[in-house]
């Protein structure tokens, strides 16, 4: 009884803290309805970033969470719901956490529409009064985003601890692996808006490409092309076309010396067929868009070290990970579409800089 007195008086005493702490971001993220309902969707990127960060900062205050984590379990539920959208609708208005009805209120309880945090702790529930206005609403931004940092409090705050926890609630190697992926880049960068991209090649170089997607391939078996072919002269750079973190290096009798680097949207961006890797580049490094990653080559089709059975271009592809799997997708639209912005904003610069 005095273990349950004392949990009660800890649980209300943390959400004192917040509340005390987030006021703007409370009120902000409180559920709303009408024409207040999409209220996040009329605003600003940086305006959702800004809000996204105050609320990760200051449920970090109140629990001692680095907001970089909270940052990085919110950004892959969002990756899971965006992948999955019929069976993960989207709860907050800011965050992106999602938990059902039965893991709210907990499996055992008789009204799935709980939102009296005793009850719910009473059933096993993991939802929690964030906001300090004495209700648990999955509804609520603060809510959500202090039940899954209760979740991770359990175990500590050593990075060990942190994949416990992860590992506890997916049961998922996968995610624990993208969530502190996820996690180092935005502790790396100190920030959220971490989305530009730049073209895998760069633009003052001689290259020509076009949807490749589907084709037929000749070596390996009967296989479908996945991905866009660039073709180039051998020894152009290869470029990063994002934030992200190199998650795979080394050779692949289909692709050659080959790279993989992981995005904070879960997508996986694959080069294939390089010369070889801008040497100090290895697994388990950030990269930024547009630098260096290696050299357009001929490589693959055979055990390491070969090339030369076709010509020299790079094979760009990009995965998307739904949680339980991965899927390729027709990159040809987005390598359009970063191409054009990365001009715009060459233009951009030198109209600036002819200003001055």
């Amino acid at each position: 009884m005095r273990k349950i007195i004392r949990s009660a008086f800890r649980q209300a005493a943390l959400a004192t803290a917040i509340a005390v702490a987030v006021p703007a971001a409370a009120s902000a993220a409180a559920p709303s309805s009408g024409a207040d309902a999409n209220k996040a969707q009329s605003l600003s990127d940086a305006a959702i970033y800004e809000t996204r960060r105050e609320l990760y900062e200051r449920i970090s205050i109140g629990t001692g969470v680095p907001w970089y984590r909270l940052a990085a379990v919110d950004q892959y539920e969002r990756t899971i719901s965006k992948a999955r959208p019929k069976a993960r609708p989207q709860l907050g208005q800011f965050i992106g956490i999602y938990l059902s009805e039965e893991e709210w209120s907990g499996p055992l309880n008789p009204n799935q529409e709980d939102m009296l945090p005793e009850s719910i702790r009473w059933f096993g529930g993991l939802g929690k009064d964030g906001d300090g206005d004495g209700l648990a609403s999955r509804l609520n931004d603060v809510d959500l985003l202090y039940a899954s940092a209760g979740h991770l409090m359990k175990y500590g705050m050593s990075e060990e601890d942190f994949a416990i926890s992860l590992w506890d609630y997916y049961h998922s190697s996968r995610a624990v692996q993208r969530i502190l992926q996820f996690s180092k880049i935005y502790e790396h960068f100190g920030k959220l808006d971490l989305f530009q991209h730049a073209f895998p090649m760069p633009l003052g170089d001689n290259y020509s490409y076009r949807s490749t997607w589907g084709m037929g391939r000749s070596w390996g078996g009967k296989r479908v092309h996945e991905g866009t072919d660039i073709f180039a002269s051998h020894g152009v750079p290869a470029r990063s076309t994002c934030y992200g973190i190199v998650e795979v290096k080394g050779w692949n009798p289909y692709g050659g010396w080959r790279l993989g680097i992981r995005d904070l949207n879960n997508y996986y961006h694959y080069y294939a067929h390089l010369s070889g890797y801008e040497k100090t580049l290895k697994q388990g490094d950030i990269v930024t868009p547009g630098q260096l990653i290696g050299w357009v080559g001929s490589s693959g089709y055979g055990k390491p070290g070969t090339s030369g059975k076709f010509p020299p271009h790079l094979h760009y592809g990009v995965y998307r990970d739904r949680g339980l799997i991965e899927w390729a997708f027709d990159p040809y639209p987005l390598l359009r579409k970063w191409e054009s912005d990365e001009r715009q904003r060459l233009r951009a610069s030198r109209s600036k800089k002819s200003k001055r």
